[in-house]
């Protein structure tokens, strides 16, 4: 394991601990571990759209739109293979959260959250990548070989 030290102003440090502690980090090595991660991991999608992905797709709409769910729903159907699992959730009386989890190529999966997203009706949309990487192995508990997706990060 490598160390190192990083030098900021007092206020931005200070600013670091309070968020750090608030977001339940032991310590100040963890949390920037995590920075890290988070940032190569956006470096990474920037530049890569061909790699395999796990997702989630998570808005907000108001159910009495029209059309909006069927118009929804047709977008799933037309993408089932993307689709491991989703699930509805009725916020009040007009507003519905959807959070899907998602599975494929990160351009496949990105064009799908986008026309999501860009529904007429669709507010709060958030697409949460994270780059995958997929081994076809032989294993001893199965007849057959199958796939094994491992987060990159």
């Amino acid at each position: 394991m490598e160390r190192f030290t990083i030098s900021m102003d007092d206020q931005l440090f200070k600013q670091f601990d309070k968020v750090s502690q608030a977001r339940g980090y032991d310590n100040r090595s963890e949390a920037i571990r995590d920075l890290v991660r988070d940032y190569l991991e956006s470096t990474r999608l920037e530049k890569d759209n061909k790699g395999y992905c796990i997702a989630t797709l998570s808005y907000i709409y108001n159910h009495h739109e029209r059309d909006l769910a069927s118009q929804v729903t047709s977008a799933y159907h037309h993408h089932h293979d993307l689709t491991l699992s989703s699930m509805h959730v009725h916020m009040d009386h007009d507003n519905c959260l959807e959070v899907a989890i998602l599975r494929g190529t990160i351009q496949d999966v990105r064009l799908f959250a986008h026309q999501v997203i860009a529904t007429n009706g669709v507010r709060h949309g958030k697409l949460h990548i994270v780059p995958l990487e997929q081994k076809q192995e032989p294993h001893s508990h199965s007849v057959t070989s199958h796939t094994h997706s491992s987060p990159m990060t």
